[in-house]
């Protein structure tokens, strides 16, 4: 496949041209962008343009914040930095009334509800809402993932998600919610999150019209109707309906455990895991029984104190029919029938 190729001038412009300051102006009809920047090529309808875009290679930064120092290049940046202060969400969705600090934002969340893919892999025809989506996933076809992790050995199609990747040793979180405080690895997780709170859920099954707060987790769902399980181990070639289950059971061959606590070393194969065994130093228990008010440091605790309330007992024993509410009875109870046959 041979790769998109820029162009920084329409067709059809005359040659004659001069050069100031860095500028090169062609002359061409009026519709076209004439202003040209020689520094990358890139070109701009209007002068004013090219002279706000010229900042980027000067990294003169004359807009300053008179909260917290930092600077910019264009007053624009400036503006929608200031919401980060203030909170300030201008610009609202005219469908769900969710609000974004800026009109690109707003613009993008839209085409979740209209669903319109404007950029299609000539390759392998999938849809992508930006273009810089589209640029990001022809790499997966080039199968060149020149950015490796120097602590894991992992290879990666682009340098932002190595650097995401990085945070999953150094257990670093840069994004926090401002309404619970829980952190997160990156921006993308920290905005699905902020759905909990608002109850957003903008994806909705065409077959069942289960909603959900992410498309990923939609298109994990669909799974279910389709029995599709695209993801295969190539070590047992046991299957999987999501890329995330491939990825754990992949560690029970290799036993790799790149979570590790940084108050004890223990170290765990799943992050999950080190979430749960953090909570052993920090006594917390976020899981709250609603019948008994009981607290628990991990979700599946609370799920099986549950049955002590329903009385349900959903492990039955194939031997001997016994019923028992958690599934780690039964495993005890089934030794019994193994030391008989024994």
């Amino acid at each position: 496949m041979e790769a998109p190729v820029k162009t920084s001038l329409v067709d059809d412009l005359c040659t004659k041209a001069s050069s100031t300051d860095g500028i090169v102006k062609i002359e061409a009809r009026a519709d076209e962008k004439r202003f040209i920047c020689d520094n990358c090529s890139e070109a701009f309808s209007e002068k004013s343009l090219l002279n706000k875009h010229f900042c980027c290679h000067t990294r003169e930064k004359e807009y300053s914040c008179n909260i917290c120092g930092k600077s910019f290049s264009q007053k624009y940046h400036l503006v929608i930095h200031s919401c980060t202060h203030t909170k300030e969400n201008p610009y609202s969705c005219d469908v769900c009334n969710q609000t974004f600090s800026e009109r690109s934002k707003l613009f993008r969340h839209h085409l979740i509800h209209t669903n319109e893919k404007s950029y299609s892999c000539d390759e392998c025809k999938k849809g992508f809402y930006e273009k810089s989506l589209l640029n990001r996933h022809y790499l997966t076809h080039a199968n060149d993932k020149p950015y490796s992790c120097d602590v894991c050995i992992k290879d990666f199609f682009t340098k932002s998600n190595l650097r995401q990747h990085y945070r999953t040793h150094t257990n670093k979180k840069p994004y926090s919610c401002d309404v619970c405080k829980k952190d997160f690895f990156t921006k993308s997780h920290l905005n699905g999150h902020y759905r909990i709170h608002t109850n957003e859920r903008p994806y909705s099954c065409d077959v069942c019209n289960k909603c959900f707060s992410h498309k990923g987790h939609l298109n994990n769902h669909y799974r279910i109707h389709t029995n599709e399980r695209p993801y295969s181990c190539d070590v047992c070639n046991k299957s999987f309906s999501h890329r995330g289950q491939l990825c754990n059971h992949f560690r029970t061959h290799t036993k790799e455990k790149p979570y590790s606590c940084d108050v004890c070393n223990k170290k765990f194969s799943f992050n999950h895991k080190l979430t749960d065994h953090y909570r052993t130093h920090t006594e917390e228990k976020p899981y709250s029984c609603d019948v008994c008010h009981k607290n628990f440091s991990q979700k599946s605790n609370l799920n099986n104190h549950y049955l002590t309330h329903t009385n349900e007992k959903p492990y039955s024993c194939d031997v001997c029919k016994k019923e028992f509410s958690r599934k780690d009875s039964l495993k005890r109870h089934f030794r019994i029938h193994m030391e008989e046959k024994s």
